[in-house]
């Protein structure tokens, strides 16, 4: 049924909607949102849902300073959203797993990037974030942005149910691809795209989409002229609206932290993996 919706037109008619100020519209949207979702406000820098400018303002709304503290030990890398861990391990013959009985292609999934190489043997993390999580993006471990690229797609939904069913969705979907060097080896952070999700945004590039383009258009990769060190922790980005976010680790880097399990609930700053190379 998704399959025959117009998602860019529909996401794009919602990235409207949730900036409409005016109080008499968003004070009622946000209210029915909060019960629906049941939606956490203890831990937000603003705690009053109708003291938000717009609907957007509130979804992507910020934590109250030390509500995700970051371990002590710099060599843990830690989880860069709030959200459900459905899938970890490593990447086998290029493949990782979308869904139990459900994998896809790593190289499809960067579109060709160079890196695609780099990774065939690596690790991998992806943490979905439900409408009611935090859905602001953060550095999981001290590292150098190199370049990035946008990716354009369909808008497919990313739920669980979704992703369960839908064949190859996170190559399917929008999406965007930061490029990092952590320990001078690749660490990349996908961000994927999502039915009504109203746009992507980044630290060093601000609003990415929309525009919305269309899923057969060539991708756009960026090199910056000068890298960008970021600080484990840094905010890095937000999905206005709900998505996924996959976390891509070269050979080697990574020891997955033991008590990791599928669907297991994550918070930014929750330790994943360590490294041992580092002193």
């Amino acid at each position: 049924m998704q399959q025959l919706l117009p998602t860019l037109a529909l996401s794009t008619l919602v990235h409207w909607l949730t900036r409409v100020r005016a109080a008499w519209f968003k004070n009622p949207l946000i209210t029915v949102f909060v019960l629906i979702y049941r939606v956490d406000l203890s831990d937000a820098e603003i705690r009053d849902p109708h003291a938000y400018a717009c609907f957007n303002a509130f979804f992507t709304r910020r934590l109250a300073p030390g509500a995700r503290p970051q371990p002590a030990d710099r060599r843990l890398l830690v989880s860069p959203a709030d959200g459900r861990l459905s899938a970890f391990g490593g990447i086998r013959a290029q493949r990782l797993i979308q869904a139990k009985g459900r994998d896809y292609s790593l190289i499809e999934l960067l579109a060709g990037d160079e890196h695609s190489t780099a990774l065939a043997d690596g690790d991998f993390a992806t943490i979905y974030l439900a409408p009611n999580d935090y859905h602001r993006l953060h550095m999981p471990w001290d590292a150098r942005l190199l370049s990035w690229r946008y990716v354009p797609g369909r808008l497919f939904a990313v739920n669980p149910a979704t992703t369960a069913a839908l064949p190859r969705l996170f190559v399917r979907n929008e999406r965007l691809i930061a490029c990092f060097e952590a320990a001078g080896r690749p660490l990349l952070l996908v961000m994927v795209g999502a039915l009504l999700v109203g746009g992507l945004q980044t630290a060093w590039a601000g609003a990415v989409t929309p525009p919305h383009r269309r899923s057969r258009g060539a991708s756009h990769h960026y090199h910056l002229g000068q890298p960008i060190d970021y600080r484990r922790g840094d905010e890095i980005g937000c999905f206005n609206m709900g998505s996924t976010v996959i976390l891509l680790a070269a050979p080697g880097l990574l020891r997955w932290r033991p008590g990791l399990v599928e669907d297991m609930v994550l918070r930014v700053g929750q330790p994943l993996a360590a490294c041992e190379d580092l002193p």
